[in-house]
């Protein structure tokens, strides 16, 4: 929770001059945090926020930009509630549903996100998961289970979500548990890539630091334990396919289908992941078995060129002491 609450401090505090970040971020924060009631006949429109920070914002960006005053009361902790949120209220929210793409043209609500937001600039749609992770967004420490989720309102708003990130080259998956729809993004390169682009460029930096260093401690304690036979087979195995691949890569020298110069490249781009582990770091992601079908493909393409040519295979870059008994 504590870094959580270190990005929420810092996002709020990103300030941006152009109107339609601004309106793309307060548009988002309604959509996620809140909804539509009505309320003696008139809609209402309604968000609760976990800040005063936020509250206060959203409050200001109303007032700045749509002209429009609100209430902000205060939901005491209780029950499963821990600690205190805050409520931003406008009574007479019609007007403002439609501009921010809450009610259509018809005053039927929306389920998802307007498209102007979810195919905006890129600085537009940093600031629709600014406002999203503002609104209901977490982040865990780094590790086996880190990601940076956000729980969704609807399966709807969670695929617009979901395309946003995608256009901004970050990969990010929709899930369904238990009735609740949650956006998330495991990969650790994606996750630093998605806090610098929101903004939150110190949080960033500090989490960063701490995946740096449980990986240095996983891997003192990997080397610990490395005169375990059965790692030991293991990380023999991983340094004669890479150096298989390395090999078999300079002999086609570029000419090789595409799909078996990725599979070779995934394989040395993470020297140490299983093939099972590759697949997941494949996009699209692939099975262990086509993963290794790829690499034995590739493998034996670039013998046969060797034969042919006369010169030595992929053995040739095997380590002097390997033994493959």
């Amino acid at each position: 929770m504590a870094l959580t609450a270190d990005v929420k401090e810092e996002l709020v505090r990103v300030e941006s001059s152009r109107t339609s970040i601004r309106a793309a971020e307060v548009a988002t924060i309604l959509r996620f945090s809140g909804g539509l009631h009505l309320i003696s006949g008139r809609v209402a429109v309604e968000s609760e926020l976990d800040t005063v920070e936020i509250a206060q914002r959203v409050r200001r960006d109303l007032v700045e930009l749509y002209g429009v005053r609100s209430e902000l009361s205060v939901i005491s902790a209780s029950g499963v509630r821990r600690t205190s949120h805050y409520l931003v209220r406008v009574l007479d929210g019609e007007t403002l549903a439609r501009q921010t793409g809450l009610l259509d043209a018809r005053r039927r609500p929306v389920r998802g996100l307007p498209n102007r937001l979810t195919t905006g600039s890129p600085d537009e749609l940093a600031a629709v998961w600014r406002g999203a992770f503002l609104s209901r967004g977490s982040l865990t420490d780094p590790g086996r289970s880190s990601a940076l989720e956000v729980t969704c309102p609807g399966n709807e708003s969670a695929m617009a979500l979901v395309g946003a990130a995608g256009r901004l080259h970050v990969p990010a998956k929709a899930r369904e548990v238990r009735g609740v729809h949650r956006v998330v993004i495991r990969d650790g390169e994606a996750i630093s890539t998605m806090l610098r682009t929101m903004g939150a460029t110190k949080t960033v930096t500090a989490w960063e630091e701490l995946r740096q260093r449980r990986e240095v401690r996983a891997t003192a304690n990997r080397l610990v334990n490395f005169d375990d036979a059965n790692l030991r087979r293991s990380a023999q195995a991983a340094v004669a396919a890479c150096a298989r691949v390395e090999r078999a890569l300079e002999i086609l020298d570029g000419k090789v289908p595409a799909h078996l110069q990725y599979a070779g490249e995934l394989r040395l781009r993470f020297r140490d992941a299983s093939l099972d582990e590759l697949g997941h770091h494949a996009d699209p992601p692939m099975t262990k078995d086509a993963v290794a079908g790829r690499i034995r493909r590739l493998l034996a393409m670039a013998d046969k060129v060797a034969m042919d040519r006369g010169i030595p295979g992929t053995d040739a870059n095997l380590p002097s002491d390997y033994d493959d008994s």
